[in-house]
């Protein structure tokens, strides 16, 4: 026994009945706060193409900024849609990039490239940004899957050629915190379907061991037990919080997507995306972004608010976009169409520089370039450096062929050794 492995351990315990558990994580995680904790990151992601007009790069009183009007934020000289009143109070904690450059205007094309900062290619499918930083940054330490998707995403990103295993765990509801987790069947019954279990593998491995580690069959089952049993599944449970704070949040999915991604990345988890849809907005622009503002404004201040009360945002990246912009003109439906040229984003935490203001767009809308026009592959290689990882490293992919984590350079105004 004295060669026995984690994984033996594991597929013992779980044939045995046995709660075995990784004990003193949350503990553990709770402890370790500020700049030395091990950095996660939050995507919200704001599907359908938000308007940057309306959210945080308005341009009131000419002909392309309607009736949307603008707050002050506590970055001095920067304004955001008046939409947003909470999160103008945590601007300062982000900064703004208003001059995010994409060659897609497509949806789905454009999530994609957006997601990964790679073009669609019918011969590789890339992975997103989430998988990518929990294939990079792994956390045995973690039972719970290390990469949630929080919300009903039209296009969600994959693991692409890192391997299903890195595709993200889906949550549609929040609120109905983490179903067919927990046994239907009494303890002595589950030992021994676990134990006649473990006699089928033990028979059919027989002679054909490099096949059934392929499969990694066991490995998946040994990963779901030791889930079902884990203390880290309370992290789905949004009943252990306060009512004030679920209600700060705000009583809506997507507000409960941010407090269940507060609480994912406390225990450990390395990458959520909270998706908030509604932001396809072809017809009746102003209105769908009032209703969607109603729910994004308490959510993402609260969120902020709240990573950085609990000592959670020098380790924390959030990351606020949607797959392009919309265009500067108003069209018959008193909507705005697809704008991939000029759109905005908000990033922050983790240790990247607050309070940064990058790019503009003509309040006329005459020019379609932005000032200081910023590639979305920048954008991750900034990101992925922040969380130490080597956004240039190649990797082989299974079919021998050499990709690079990220094309893009970091971007020098973000990062914190910046003057």
């Amino acid at each position: 026994m004295h060669n026995l492995t984690r994984r033996d351990a594991l597929g013992l315990a779980a044939a045995a009945g046995l709660s075995l558990t990784l004990p003193g994580l949350d503990a553990r995680a709770a402890a370790e706060r500020g700049p030395q904790r091990a950095k996660s990151l939050i995507l919200i992601w704001l599907a359908g193409g938000p308007s940057q007009l309306e959210t945080w790069d308005p341009h009131p009183g000419g002909k392309i900024g309607g009736p949307t009007g603008q707050i002050k934020t506590k970055i001095p000289g920067v304004s955001i849609a008046d939409l947003f009143p909470q999160v103008a109070e945590q601007l300062h904690e982000l900064s703004v990039i208003r001059s995010l450059v994409s060659p897609e205007g497509d949806h789905e094309r454009g999530a994609y490239f957006v997601k990964t900062g790679y073009r669609p290619d019918p011969t590789v499918t890339h992975p997103a940004i989430p998988a990518l930083v929990t294939h990079q940054q792994r956390n045995d330490q973690v039972a719970i899957p290390r990469n949630v998707l929080i919300g009903n995403d039209p296009f969600p990103g994959r693991g692409g050629y890192l391997g299903d295993e890195f595709d993200p765990f889906r949550i549609f509801n929040p609120k109905d915190n983490v179903h067919n987790v927990k046994t239907r069947v009494g303890d002595s019954r589950q030992q021994r379907r676990l134990a006649n279990l473990d006699v089928i593998e033990r028979n059919f491995q027989r002679g054909r061991g490099e096949r059934v580690d392929d499969t990694g069959h066991r490995n998946t089952v040994e990963r779901a037990l030791t889930m079902m049993t884990t203390e880290q599944l309370k992290a789905f449970d949004l009943r252990q919080e306060p009512f004030a704070v679920r209600q700060a949040y705000g009583e809506t999915r997507f507000g409960q997507g941010c407090l269940m991604a507060r609480r994912l990345v406390e225990t450990g988890v390395k990458a959520i995306q909270v998706t908030l849809n509604g932001f396809d907005t072809h017809a009746n622009n102003f209105e769908g972004h009032q209703t969607q503002a109603a729910q994004l404004d308490p959510a993402l201040a609260t969120l902020i608010s709240d990573l950085k009360q609990r000592d959670l945002l020098q380790s924390t990246i959030v990351l606020c976009m949607g797959e392009f912009g919309r265009t500067p003109n108003i069209n018959a439906l008193d909507g705005r169409d697809h704008w991939p040229t000029g759109f905005s984003a908000l990033v922050g935490g983790g240790g990247l520089r607050s309070g940064v203001l990058i790019g503009a767009t003509d309040p006329s809308g005459a020019k379609k370039k932005p000032q200081d026009p910023i590639e979305v592959p920048d954008l991750y290689a900034t990101i992925l450096i922040q969380l130490g990882v080597a956004f240039d490293k190649e990797i082989i992919t299974p079919i021998g062929r050499p990709l690079a984590l990220c094309e893009g350079r970091p971007i020098a105004q973000l990062l914190p050794s910046a003057s």
